[in-house]
């Protein structure tokens, strides 16, 4: 028997405080055949499969999702869906922490138009980002959950194989199996729950152990989305299994394991004001030393395009600096009409969000970068002793190949400055030493200021003292 399986999905993560809104363009969307020939995608497939290639749009974090947006993504997979009919099974992969204008849950919304469509009979799997936030009303749509279990994502493809594989197998024995899932009230930013730290790193281990039991398919520890202020944003514990009372209990003791951490989670970096980072760094004398600009982070929903930290090192006559980078598209496109080796008046920062401080700079242009693109263009300019990235779109500058397609090194740098929180795998092990600095933007790390309209209190650490007791929910279908 051949099975046909349909695939696609949206993963995008939103800060609700940012006012840079994510439009088509900030989407990279893979249809029909270019999905089913993509890397990302590359695991699908089995000699008893038919893989039907929809939609995936996948974007940066950031802003909200414009709502004509969405609705265009949306009525476009809904109709090759349609089209794809009859299907035996669902794979949606998905981010899990989008938001969308006048939507409270967004992916609920995604996946019960997908549900409509398919049917009742149709076994369902989605994957997620660890900081994805869960509802009743996804649960209540699907049959399979697999989350990451590693922050920075390098189980990324291994997650999404994870779902893919328990959708054959449902399929192949005839076992349906369903959800359990138990909210947790505790709301804490990655950078305080990185699993290269305690106590996450063991919760996180623990994991693989309730995949063993019998009747568990899958578990999850989601750490939910913080920046999003939504009454679905919380943490909580999500189990596939064939055994209901099996996965609630697990579902169960993984919530309460991290409830009874909540008070445990510390920043893994030297963590504190950018001014102290800053004085760290300036009495360093080892390089590089990677500072994270973590308030502007655009992997974690900032805006990227804030020059704090431009100015700050201005102001002491730094030297040895590589920022990398802040999106700037009328600086980087000023570059471009003045040319290789023009000196040039620029001001950088805040063309996205005008609260993003700005600075006015004196600039040498010492090398350019078409992209594939006007859009993707990025220019490297000369500020004193200070060297600065600019980029025409939101982007982070995570990997080796981000510095080196720029004629640039990261390891020769005396200071190095990334929009990031924690570092990504291929940064974090050069870093001599790495630092954090608890900078401004949408995504900055004092959380209990943020305003909290909207969520569902009590959650910690927005209030510290509270009883808590686990209890597990079955999805609609199981029950």
């Amino acid at each position: 028997m051949t099975f046909r399986i349909a695939v696609g999905g949206i993963h995008i993560e939103c800060s609700t405080y940012s006012p840079a809104l994510s439009h088509r363009d900030d989407f990279r969307v893979l249809r029909g055949t270019d999905l089913a020939a993509a890397e990302y995608f590359s695991f699908l497939g089995a000699d008893d499969v038919t893989v039907l290639p929809l939609l995936h749009a996948r974007a940066v974090p950031g802003g909200p999702v414009a709502r004509d947006t969405y609705e265009g993504f949306k009525s476009e997979f809904l109709d090759r869906l349609r089209a794809a009919l009859p299907v035996d099974g669902l794979y949606l992969a998905m981010h899990g922490a989008m938001h969308v204008d006048g939507l409270d849950d967004a992916e609920g919304d995604w996946i019960a138009a997908a549900r409509a469509v398919v049917g009742p009979d149709c076994p369902v799997a989605t994957s997620y980002d660890l900081h994805g936030n869960v509802s009743q009303t996804i649960i209540d749509q699907i049959d399979i959950f697999a989350g990451y279990r590693t922050a920075p994502h390098i189980d990324v493809r291994e997650t999404m194989v994870r779902a893919w594989s328990m959708l054959l197998r449902a399929l192949r024995t005839g076992d349906r199996p369903g959800v359990a899932w138990v909210p947790v009230p505790v709301l804490l930013p990655g950078e305080r729950t990185s699993t290269e730290d305690e106590p996450a790193r063991s919760l996180y281990a623990a994991l693989p152990v309730f995949d063993r039991q019998p009747g568990i398919w899958d578990a999850n520890l989601m750490v939910g989305y913080v920046w999003a202020d939504e009454p679905r944003a919380t943490a909580c514990a999500v189990v596939t299994g064939s055994d209901r009372a099996a996965a609630k209990a697990a579902a169960e003791a993984i919530a309460l394991s991290y409830w009874q951490a909540r008070e445990a989670f510390q920043f893994g970096p030297v963590t504190g004001p950018l001014e102290a980072m800053l004085d760290l760094a300036e009495r360093a004398e080892t390089q590089p030393v990677i500072l994270a600009d973590s308030g502007d982070n655009p992997t974690g929903g900032g805006v990227g395009d804030r020059a704090d930290v431009l100015k700050a090192l201005m102001r002491r006559g730094f030297t040895g600096a590589l920022i990398a980078g802040i999106t700037d598209r009328p600086a980087t496109e000023a570059c471009f009409a003045a040319g290789h080796g023009a000196e040039l008046k620029l001001s950088v920062g805040g063309t996205l969000d005008p609260a993003s401080p700005r600075a006015e700079v004196a600039a040498k242009v010492i090398r350019l970068d078409e992209g594939t693109s006007p859009a993707e263009r990025q220019a490297v300019v000369e500020i004193g002793g200070i060297t600065l990235v600019l980029a025409a779109r939101r982007r982070p500058y995570h990997d080796i190949k981000d510095f080196t397609r720029l004629g640039l090194d990261p390891r020769a740098v005396r200071l190095l400055v990334v929009k990031s929180g924690y570092l990504s795998p291929e940064l974090a092990p050069i870093a001599n030493p790495n630092l954090m600095a608890l900078s401004d933007g949408v995504i900055n790390q004092d959380i209990e200021a943020l305003p909290s309209q909207r969520r569902l209190q009590p959650i910690y650490p927005f209030v510290k003292s509270f009883d808590y007791r686990a209890d597990a929910r079955l999805s609609a279908r199981w029950r």
